[in-house]
């Protein structure tokens, strides 16, 4: 208290001028509509000038909501065009489902990727704890990123496309030839589709699918496009460069498929393979 007494009394002066000045601009603003236009008009300005930049800087923290609805939104185009069936002739039109409902999706972010290897593993921030098992489907914003290999508590190691150990069934989108589409090394942005049969029409810039014979990936979803065709040496195939549509050196947010028939057709099939 005596150290505000004494602060008063030793600045009185200076406080008694800025309390005459407070006032003085008080009656001049208020009583006078030119001086009190131009104050008022000023702090409009100054008001604008802060709830701008508030904005502009809320809006920038928003970006990774914005940019999670934009994946969601991607994603479900994707099921939509996954579900799209051949012409019908006799109907003369196409009919269009969504994904099928046995396919379950989670959302996980890539926390460690590699490109340059002849082997290579993505890894993502989800694991047992949140759903995600070995052998689901990983799909990006661009397309298809790669399978589930191995899971713990809290975090997946995924197969990348662009690792020799990964195969994934594939054809032309409209088509119902397939093959296997795998990466031979070297260029990440390119793979290779084998197995296809000669006597199928491919051409360059065709949009290779899923084609949904497996129990990873339903039937659809965008892997690359044709860069060239070339015959293979057995004289029955030919040999499919793509260009992936992933970019796998920019991948943030991923989304993973479980498919809750696949063990069903799993087990099925290992069966017939057994006898």
């Amino acid at each position: 208290m005596r150290n505000l007494i004494n602060f008063l009394i030793k600045y009185n002066y200076w406080l008694v001028f800025l309390g005459l000045e407070l006032i003085c601009f008080v009656l001049m603003f208020r009583f006078n509509r030119y001086q009190g236009s131009v104050f008022f008009t000023s702090v409009n300005e100054l008001a604008a000038s802060v709830y701008e930049t508030t904005s502009s800087v809320s809006s920038y923290f928003n970006l990774r909501s914005e940019n999670e609805k934009l994946m969601d939104r991607n994603i479900q185009l994707q099921a939509e065009l996954a579900g799209l069936k051949t012409i019908v002739a006799e109907l003369g039109k196409d009919t269009v489902s969504l994904l099928p409902s046995q396919y379950q999706t989670f959302k996980a972010r890539v926390i460690n990727n590699s490109i340059n290897k002849d082997d290579n593993y993505i890894t993502l921030d989800k694991g047992a704890e949140d759903g995600i098992a070995p052998d689901m489907g990983v799909i990006g914003a661009g397309g298809v990123v790669g399978i589930v290999y191995l899971v713990s508590e809290n975090r997946s190691l995924v197969v990348s496309v662009l690792n020799s150990k990964a195969s994934i069934s594939c054809k032309v989108r409209g088509s119902n030839y397939f093959g296997n589409l795998k990466w031979t090394g070297g260029d990440s942005k390119v793979a290779t589709l084998f197995d296809m049969p000669n006597h199928a029409e491919v051409a360059e810039g065709d949009t290779i699918v899923t084609s949904g014979f497996s129990s990873v990936f339903p039937e659809g979803l965008p892997v690359g496009t044709v860069k060239s065709v070339a015959n293979n040496n057995d004289g029955l195939s030919y040999i499919v460069k793509v260009d992936l549509s992933t970019d796998f050196g920019n991948i943030s947010d991923v989304r993973v498929f479980r498919n809750n028939m696949g063990e069903e057709q799993t087990n099925l099939e290992e069966t017939v393979k057994g006898k």
